[in-house]
């Protein structure tokens, strides 16, 4: 790798987090590297389901959850898994994630939501401006489809949390949701529809566009993975960080630490633990599926999204629990399949590609952003979950207020990596 002298800040990590913060550091006038084993955007950020909701403010715990988890687990086609070897060290993970779902808790971390997603699909059309690929991004509905009608209430805590946010929302029966999807299942007899929200239709092309954009501006972008970070000595008294490639050891002012689920193993050894968990999704995409969805459509009961992208339809969802290193589970894929067919009777299996990843997820539902106490010049930007894609913009000018000591507009303290 080029030694570079004039670099300020090194973007560890160049998922759509750490491109959203490499773009927000150049406009404020900060030479910018961004570093990843992977190419930019084609990891984590690759494989979502497209969903870009300023409306998702609802944390994944919330009170009375733990009586639904049981009927998950057991259920071989339901949203929840975890291997059974890794339950004892996930454990004091599920206690403190419950815990963060009490009825005092979930205010706050509802507004913390909020203040990362407010302005999320804006701020895309801003990034994407000018690269000449902004229909990557669409107008859209997300449309929480129901098999009970009695179960679709427009008034329910999720609802109402949403409603005082300021998200418009309508209910609809069967007959106008066969209007709006009509290759939906006919099993599903009311919707909740969550307006005013966006999705985009290749969250890996927007990614590798927007990596792009960052070049084109100046940024410089390595594909190295990173072993070691430490505090160092920068010459005449200041203080940096190093950081180490296989191309050897190598030195910046400033470190932001964006590598999704890896990001606390490079922690571990300068003694900071977080308690971050790997939450390994799946999607399966039906290239010529012979179905198409006008909007990103939730089904409700099964808790999985599907999508109508560039590359076919998406079919995306699951939370499995089995640590980084675990093999991929093709049950997983294979209930993925069964629940795309179930939603949508005329989709065509003949042609699918699968992929998984590991989403960096904390108990609070909220990501790591900030300097960490005591280790100046080491920034996190880690930790969102399932909410990357829809927190990425915003969470990249945060860091990049934080990176050029900017006073931040916003209430910074949900978000603090020391609140562990």
């Amino acid at each position: 790798m080029p030694e570079q002298n004039n670099i300020d800040v090194t973007v560890l990590g160049s998922g759509i987090v750490g491109i959203c913060t490499g773009l927000a550091l150049l406009e404020k006038g900060l030479q910018v590297r961004l570093l990843d084993r992977d190419d930019p955007g084609q990891a984590t950020s690759f494989g979502n389901a497209g969903v870009i909701s300023p409306w998702s403010v609802v944390p994944q715990s919330m009170p009375g959850l733990w009586k639904k988890v049981p009927g998950w687990l057991l259920d071989p086609l339901g949203p929840v898994t975890v291997r059974p070897r890794y339950l004892p060290r996930l454990a004091p993970w599920v206690l403190r994630f419950l815990y963060e779902g009490r009825a005092s808790r979930i205010g706050e971390i509802s507004k913390a939501m909020d203040q990362l997603n407010r302005d999320n699909v804006s701020l895309f059309r801003s990034l994407l401006q000018g690269t000449g690929q902004e229909h990557l991004l669409r107008d859209s509905y997300y449309v929480h489809a129901f098999r009970s009608a009695e179960a679709a209430g427009a008034m329910s805590p999720d609802y109402s949390m949403r409603q005082e946010f300021g998200a418009s929302i309508a209910r609809i029966g069967a007959g106008d949701l066969r209007d709006l999807e009509p290759d939906l299942s006919h099993d599903f007899q009311a919707a909740i529809l969550l307006k005013g929200q966006a999705r985009a239709t290749s969250p890996g092309r927007l990614g590798a566009v927007l990596a792009d954009k960052f070049r084109a501006l100046g940024g410089e972008t390595i594909c190295e993975e990173v072993t070691e970070i430490r505090p160092e000595a920068q010459g005449e008294g200041e203080r940096g960080w190093s950081y180490v490639t296989a191309s050897g050891r190598h030195q910046t002012p400033k470190l932001v630490l964006a590598m999704g689920a890896w990001s606390a193993q490079l922690l571990k050894p300068l003694g900071i633990r977080i308690p971050l968990e790997a939450e390994r999704g799946y999607h399966v995409s039906f290239a010529d599926p012979g179905v198409q969805l006008s909007h990103s459509v939730m089904d409700m009961d099964m808790k999985f999204v599907a999508s109508s992208m560039e590359e076919g339809l998406r079919v995306a969802g699951t939370a499995e629990f089995a640590g980084l290193d675990a093999p991929n589970n093709q049950n997983r894929i294979k209930a993925l399949v069964k629940l795309g067919q179930n939603l949508l009777p005329g989709l065509s299996c003949e042609k699918i590609s699968t992929w998984s990843g590991q989403r960096p997820s904390l108990p609070d539902s909220l990501p790591c952003i900030g300097e960490i106490e005591g280790f100046p010049g080491l920034i996190t930007a880690f930790g969102h979950s399932h909410y990357g894609l829809m927190m990425a913009p915003k969470t990249g000018r945060i860091v990049a207020d934080i990176a050029a000591s900017v006073p931040a507009n916003i209430d910074l303290t949900p978000y603090t990596p020391n609140r562990f």
